[in-house]
């Protein structure tokens, strides 16, 4: 590991004979050899990926050029449109690249896949106004207005599309990084919880390495393969991709810093797991303060502008949204009546922003007595924690209301509440008060923002969430709220609730 002996008669020193010195393979200014290749998966993965983004750009110039033009032959300054069209695949290409978009560490999860697109794109619609104004170039405004905004909605939605496909395979053990462990136990043991959780992430734990071989640790599928100074003869061991760093005794900077030395050009990669968490996105941020890089933390957003401009477009949003759905729902009340008797709205009362208590308004998908028999049912539930109550083929369900709930068209209603202002589109779930009464300090700030329609819990699985993974995503928003995560939030609902998973 720490490659050849070199004495100090070499460097020109006296010495005696048998004083030598450890110097690592680093420290010599030797190339550092790629000891790791590249797995099948991700360069196949790679390849699909500019495949799809060479079509997708194709397909919208082409289309631009027919939908401005039609048949007929048009040129600007000598270049038809038709071979500008050709030009302008290699060009959105060059652009991807140099935004960094087809870098592996960005490729399947997070949003700075997605950011990166975006901005290459809008960079390169900048370059191309830039260019025509320069050289007074009449480029076809139509023929613009076309090809890059629907290239770029095209180039996400690709992108969205192939990552849900990885994220399939990853869920059945496939398309994995092997991964090596190097923390406290700990702090292994919640890690492994997380990678469990959501396999979509996409990492393996195929061996660990602790600070003492002595201690006490039992985590099936991760064998001890060493301490924290033989973590590289563990990767080549586990013939691992990647080294994990949690925290743990013994992980000092020094240990990290030579163990990032080691790694450097061998193509593993290293991740290190900050021992704060569920932190992340714009509160975030990297600054060197006397030669060290610092994270610092930076207070969630719960008041300010942006939160102004959330509340108002959601104001608008379900304004304009109530108004033309209410026929639906009026529809919708009149099929609930002659199922079953009772009213077609169902009221229950929730507790919202700062333990403020409103009446919550959604189709009724329930007999009119099913609070009733509530207690009758207790013994089925199938929530393991027993603070919410689940049950899978609930008998006071209705016939019209299994269909709501399929199709989450029961919680339209609650738009009105949007319009209150009790609720907002994009936030926590809203509680019922014996679950408040139950909270602690950490659960309780939850109720710091407006409980909303939707959220990571509704796109995250619904009721197939215990309430411990209910109760840290609710906090993984609070915590970390931006209109970008909103944004991908409205998103992800509706492949929810067209996937109808945990819809019960």
């Amino acid at each position: 590991m720490w490659g050849q002996h070199v004495t100090l008669a070499d460097k020109g020193q006296s010495i005696t004979d048998d004083m030598t010195l450890d110097v690592p393979t680093w420290l010599q200014g030797e190339p550092r050899r790629r000891i790791r290749p590249i797995d099948v998966w991700q360069r196949e993965y790679l390849r699909m990926v500019v495949l799809v983004d060479f079509a997708i750009i194709l397909g919208s110039t082409l289309l631009a050029l027919h939908l401005r033009f039609g048949d007929e032959q048009k040129a600007i300054h000598g270049l038809s449109y038709a071979l500008l069209s050709i030009l302008l695949v290699p060009v959105w290409l060059a652009a991807l690249v140099l935004a960094r978009a087809y870098e592996a560490r960005f490729l399947g999860t997070g949003a700075d896949e997605f950011k990166r697109v975006s901005s290459a794109s809008l960079r390169l619609m900048a370059v191309m106004a830039i260019v025509a104004y320069t050289f007074q170039l009449n480029l076809a405004r139509g023929y613009v207005a076309v090809a890059l905004p629907l290239g770029t909605l095209l180039l996400l939605t690709g992108r969205y599309g192939q990552r849900r496909w990885l994220h399939a395979r990853r869920r059945r053990g496939k398309s994995l990084h092997r991964a090596i462990v190097v923390g406290g136990v700990d702090g292994i043991y919640d890690l492994a919880t997380q990678l469990e959780d959501f396999p979509y992430v996409g990492y393996s734990l195929v061996g660990a390495c602790l600070p003492s071989s002595s201690e006490a640790f039992a985590l099936p599928g991760v064998p001890v393969l060493g301490s924290l100074t033989q973590v590289m003869a563990a990767v080549a061991q586990a013939n691992a991709d990647s080294v994990i760093v949690t925290a743990g005794p013994g992980m000092s900077p020094a240990v990290l810093r030579r163990l990032s030395w080691e790694i450097e050009g061998t193509g593993i990669s290293l991740v290190v797991a900050p021992a704060l968490l569920d932190v992340a996105g714009p509160r975030i941020s990297v600054r060197p303060v006397a030669g060290l890089p610092l994270l610092h933390v930076e207070e969630p957003e719960l008041a300010g502008a942006r939160q102004a401009v959330k509340a108002i477009v959601e104001w608008l949003f379900a304004t304009i949204a109530f108004l033309l759905l209410l026929p639906l729902m009026v529809g919708i009340a009149v099929l609930i009546r002659i199922d079953s008797h009772g009213p077609p709205l169902f009221r229950q009362t929730r507790v919202g922003k700062a333990g403020r208590e409103f009446t919550v308004y959604k189709m009724r998908t329930m007999r009119a007595d099913a609070e009733s028999l509530l207690e009758s049912l207790r013994e089925q539930n199938e929530a393991s924690d027993g603070l919410l109550f689940k049950m899978r083929e609930d008998p006071r369900i209705t016939r019209v209301g299994k269909y709501l709930r399929k199709w989450s068209i029961d919680e339209l209603p609650q738009l009105w509440n949007v319009v209150r202002g009790d609720m907002a589109l994009v936030g926590p779930r809203p509680p019922l008060p014996g679950e408040v009464a139950q909270y602690g300090a950490e659960v309780a700030r939850r109720l710091l923002v407006r409980p909303g329609i939707t959220g990571l819990w509704q796109v995250s699985g619904r009721s197939n969430l215990s309430w411990d993974d209910s109760v840290r995503l609710d906090l993984y928003y609070v915590e970390n709220w931006s209109l970008s995560l909103d944004l991908m939030i409205v998103w992800k609902t509706f492949f929810a609730i067209f996937r109808k998973e945990g819809a019960f």
